[in-house]
């Protein structure tokens, strides 16, 4: 039988939810489509979010056939045997990732003198994952993760699609969304294990855990939203509350999940404790990494004292408003040439600044230029004092200020 999934998967770009600033009016896929001027991109994001979708969906919005190649499975032959016979198709690149050296040298060429137009598919970051020779030859778009609203709409879409006289409680609408942590697959999936499970119209909360709980055990087992309990983890270490904190880790470690755990206690290190405490990230990675060698019920413990610790550090998020501010000029334009001294080249011109190296100077700190120069008095960093280390940090800075001035 045809998965929900399948049957429902969008057609055209009105039909996909949360990705408008890719695909909505003025977003650049919508455009480069309506130009009919696609060029070679990757789509990047999380499992289940839509990515294969997307792509099939740009192929079809272009009246455009594709072809699909996995860069876990396929070999070059099957790669050789699309270009060669099937040069007007868009190829579409399953986990591009992984693409093996050999069918990357023989794809490039082909790349870029434009024989062929991909639309690279991947769940890790490209700017860490793709090799630069192929990063150099695509746009790279990012899909967004879905929100709820997002996804409360493919449940309704999916529930009509079912043609089913089932109501659901809010309670149960709101555990099943959560339960699909984002994956549109799987909140498709459990839907329709429901519908095909409860023979009463009214569907509650007892009977969506008992329905979940037999199509996968990764779950919630106590219900509750666990990224609202990700969320009000994160709240209390910042608010300082150890004993909420110690609630609510406990309350997620009932999922057996430690993963997403795991990387919200590594976000939280460095975005709420940051420079007031900057020894604790290493201490948070080794306590976590002894976690997931232990496994559960007995990694409740390094977790514990990572919780604690964190709560009760000096707190400060000096460095998350810095970077922010710091990539909103980026984002906005705002960077122009790096200045020609700093760059990694070396002129005779006498004419042109020469770099002064700082260890040649007292102190190891010369004045001299660093940003650009349409942003050359721009300020990113303002450091608080919640801790001795960034207090430290906030008198270097004052001081370096204040000889700029002299």
């Amino acid at each position: 039988m045809e998965p929900l999934a399948s049957k429902i998967r969008p057609k055209k770009f009105s039909n996909i939810y949360g990705q408008d600033h890719l695909i909505g009016p003025n977003g650049p896929i919508f455009k480069m489509v309506k130009n009919n001027k696609l060029q070679s991109i990757v789509l990047y994001g999380e499992p289940g979010i839509g990515k294969t979708t997307m792509a099939i969906v740009i192929a079809n919005e272009l009246n455009r056939p594709y072809q699909l190649f996995n860069a876990s499975n396929d070999n070059k032959a099957t790669l050789k045997e699309i270009i060669d016979n099937h040069t007007d198709s868009i190829l579409i690149i399953d986990e591009i990732h992984r693409m093996k050296k050999d069918i990357q040298d023989y794809l490039l060429p082909h790349l870029e003198d434009g024989t062929i137009t991909i639309i690279g598919l991947t769940t890790i970051n490209p700017y860490h994952s793709l090799n630069p020779p192929v990063r150099s030859r695509t746009l790279i778009y990012r899909l967004k993760p879905l929100q709820y609203q997002d996804l409360e709409k493919i449940f309704y879409d999916g529930l009509e699609h079912l043609d089913s006289n089932h109501k659901f409680s809010n309670d149960a609408k709101k555990y099943l969304i959560s339960c699909a942590n984002g994956d549109v697959r799987s909140l498709l999936n459990y839907l329709e294990a429901t519908v095909n499970t409860i023979d009463t119209e009214q569907v509650s909360l007892d009977d969506v855990q008992r329905t979940i709980q037999i199509a996968s055990v990764s779950i919630d087992k106590d219900g509750e939203n666990y990224y609202d309990t990700l969320s009000g983890l994160q709240k209390s270490i910042r608010g300082s509350d150890v004993d909420a904190a110690l609630h609510y880790l406990a309350r997620l470690l009932m999922a057996d999940d430690l993963l997403p755990l795991i990387r919200r206690l590594y976000a939280i290190c460095y975005e709420d404790i940051g420079l007031a405490n900057p020894g604790l990230g290493p201490k948070v990675h080794a306590a976590c990494q002894v976690a997931l060698d232990l496994g559960m019920p007995e990694a409740r413990l390094p977790l514990a004292v990572v919780v604690i610790d964190l709560a009760l550090s000096p707190k400060s998020n000096s460095a998350y408003l810095a970077i922010n501010k710091a990539m909103e000029d980026v984002e906005s334009g705002k960077t122009g040439p790096i200045p020609l001294h700093l760059k990694n080249t070396y002129s005779f011109d006498p004419s042109q600044k020469s770099y002064l190296y700082p260890h040649d100077y007292p102190g190891s700190w010369v004045n001299q230029q660093y940003l650009p120069d349409s942003i050359k008095d721009a300020k990113y960093y303002d450091p608080k004092e919640t801790g001795k280390y960034e207090k430290a940090l906030k008198e270097r800075l004052e001081a370096i200020e204040k000889a700029k001035k002299n």
